[in-house]
């Protein structure tokens, strides 16, 4: 492709894709005029995204990510200004999950996987890493000759050219052996040539290095007890000593450093300032104590950091603020946000990666109703340059609008949640799509969902409610989940519902209720607890009993503590699982699940289906033999969507 200046891509973007007149028409609470439009295939909405994950070089010339290559995901490495012909191609092994992906210097990158195996009866997760060369495309494998479950936690990435990596790993998967503590290595990206950085110790699980690649603290943890202790190792000493404590089963946390002063035993951390808010503040790490505050919002708490490449400064902080998460503390960096939102200034401006010294940078030009553009923006020369649209078939096309709503649930907390409004219908009366998200502990945001904007185009309006327990509105509405689930959290849902009713925004004989993971249970669950609001539901990848499945943590070293913490979600959990209370569900049901879904068993929904259908009741059941839990083949979401099409077009049909 020709490599365009700023000024061309640019004006061609806003005009096309960010117009403020077309947003501000799009986001209008006015009645919409119904008009004629040819509503897009559904192949437009199962593309896959152009990339995900996406990672910049340190010196900005390649870009590394999950790429949607040939109707599936691929690891690739390309050159973003050079020839693109010697791009490095990889699959993802069957039945495994990319967790992350990160470039080593210039010329390799480190990726992260994971999968659920059998592991003397039981199911475990699995985790690995491998090292992928940006000139032979050759994969090496690091730590896997490990004997133990976890041997992918990478500590830290040298910022000089090094190939040589820190990485914790466990060695034996028996908790009465040494070699269950992780040890750490130095690991050659390259070669995969490893030698001992700190060997493993009695209960420490996990490690932490300062920026230059000294190993710093340890975390220790009993699980009987789950009581956790944090080690700690002064500036230029050998020996770790206990400094803090605190039992995670009784929601106590460790005041854990993310950042190391040169020079001392200072460090920053995240902690609560008299105000009652989380800030960001320099400690003495060895007695805790305060030496002045770094950052604080008077109207947010923070709740992580973004550190520049090679750790040695706060570039930015994410805080709980909904309408601006993002706030740059780097002059430079808040000087490049504001220079790309004076471009698109009807858009969300999202800085996807950097180069390592913030010169260039990779950025998402997005809207609710579009999947948006990816550019290549090089601060020096103020160039913008286009990469891809994320989903090519859409490409600028403007879709249904979306926006942020809030209503009262049954005792008076405030429910905020996000709401798309099918385009070319009148805004009343709708059939209705209720959409609950996965986790529990999670939420939903106003950006480009295309399972909402399917169902739009479709001709539904769709509530993706952000019920109580959800993640980003404090630790007090997260907490509000406990003890809740099936209770409270369902009711939230149901009270979307009604909202949208008494709005006039739905028809209440149209409502149907979808979900995927925790949202699939809450899409069977809504069948039970409300057996007469809702028309048809559709649980993908969801779980059926809350017994089993969701209360196994794959083998995981902090399981008590884990399963603890789920056991406070809700009294009894088999009085909450949709399959032992069939016998209220009036609704039909689809159940879509697949087979290689490490996160949710198959067999979930394949006992649900048996279930229903041995008690007479409506059930479809679509088991798609190559799709995992997120349905990362183009092929399987196709059978996704059309299934779903197909049974509302049957039991909740728009028109």
């Amino acid at each position: 492709m020709a490599w365009a200046p700023w000024s061309a891509y640019i004006l061609a973007a806003t005009a096309l894709l960010f117009s403020p007149g077309t947003l501000a028409a799009a986001d209008s609470k006015a009645p919409t005029v119904a008009r004629d439009f040819t509503p897009l295939p559904t192949s437009a909405f199962a593309e896959l995204p152009f990339v995900e994950d996406v990672d910049l070089s340190p010196d900005g010339t390649h870009i590394a990510g999950l790429f949607g290559i040939a109707g599936e995901q691929r690891i690739m490495m390309m050159s973003l200004l050079g020839d693109r012909s010697k791009r490095v191609l990889i699959a993802v092994p069957d039945q495994t999950q990319v967790a992350w992906i990160r470039w080593v210097g210039n010329d390799n990158i480190i990726v992260g996987l994971y999968s659920l195996m059998p592991v003397e009866a039981d199911r475990w997760y699995i985790s690995r890493v491998i090292g992928i060369n940006r000139g032979t495309g050759k994969i090496t494998r690091l730590l896997w000759d490990s004997g133990g479950q976890n041997a992918s936690d990478v500590l830290w990435i040298p910022s000089d050219g090094g190939t040589e990596i820190l990485i914790a790993a466990q060695n034996s998967i028996y908790s009465n052996l040494p070699d269950f503590w992780p040890a750490v290595y130095r690991v050659d990206v390259a070669t995969g040539r490893k030698r001992i950085a700190e060997r493993a110790r009695p209960n420490v699980f996990d490690w932490g290095a300062d920026h230059l690649g000294q190993i710093r603290f340890g975390i220790g943890y009993r699980d009987a007890s789950t009581q956790s202790t944090l080690l700690y190792r002064s500036h230029g000493e050998g020996a770790l000593r206990v400094i803090d404590s605190a039992k995670l089963g009784a929601e106590e946390e460790l005041t854990i450093p993310f950042h190391f002063v040169p020079g001392s035993n200072n460090g920053f951390v995240i902690k609560e300032t008299e105000g009652g808010r989380s800030a960001v503040v320099e400690v003495d790490i060895p007695t805790g104590k305060a030496v002045r505050t770094v950052y604080a919002a008077d109207d947010a708490d923070v709740e992580s950091v973004l550190l520049a490449s090679n750790g040695s400064k706060i570039l930015g902080v994410r805080t709980s603020d909904r309408k601006t998460p993002l706030r740059w503390t780097d002059p430079a960096m808040a000087a490049h946000q504001k220079t790309l939102e004076a471009a698109s200034p009807q858009s969300k401006v999202r800085i996807e990666s950097l180069s390592a010294d913030q010169s260039k940078m990779l950025v998402r030009f997005s809207t609710p109703d579009n999947p948006g553009l990816l550019f290549y923006f090089d601060a020096a020369t103020g160039d913008l340059v286009k990469l891809a649209a994320m989903n090519d078939t859409i490409g600028g096309k403007r879709l249904s609008r979306g926006r942020m709503i809030q209503y009262k649930a049954r005792d008076g907390l405030e429910i905020e949640g996000v709401l798309t409004m099918p385009r070319g219908r009148p805004d009343t009366n709708l059939p209705f799509i209720v959409m609950p998200h996965g986790g529990p502990w999670g939420h939903d945001e106003l950006s480009y969902d295309y399972w909402a904007q399917f169902l739009a185009e479709r001709g539904y309006a769709v509530l993706q409610p952000n019920f109580r327990g959800s993640t980003g509105y404090g630790a007090a509405f997260e907490k509000a989940g406990q003890g809740q689930l099936g209770f409270a959290m369902q009711d939230d849902v149901t009270d979307g519902v009604h909202w949208a009713v008494k709005e006039g925004i739905a028809d209440p004989k149209r409502v149907c209720i979808v979900g995927g993971s925790y949202g699939g249970y809450a899409a069977m669950w809504g069948t039970v607890k409300d057996p007469d609001l809702y028309r048809c539901a559709i649980s993908i990848n969801g779980v059926a009993n809350l017994r089993r499945e969701v209360n196994d943590f794959g083998g995981l070293m902090r399981e008590r503590l884990y399963r603890g913490q789920w056991q406070k979600m809700t009294p009894d959990f088999a009085a909450v699982s949709p399959i032992n209370a069939i016998a209220r569900i009036k609704a039909p049901l689809l159940l879509i699940h697949g087979k290689k879904d490490v996160t949710v068993d198959h067999g979930q929904s394949a006992r649900m289906y048996s279930a229903m259908t041995k008690a007479g009741k409506t059930v479809e059941f679509v088991s798609v033999p190559l799709a995992d839990h997120y349905f990362t083949r183009q092929a399987d979401r196709m059978t996704l969507l059309t299934s779903i099409e197909t049974f509302l077009a049957k039991h909740n049909p728009p028109d």
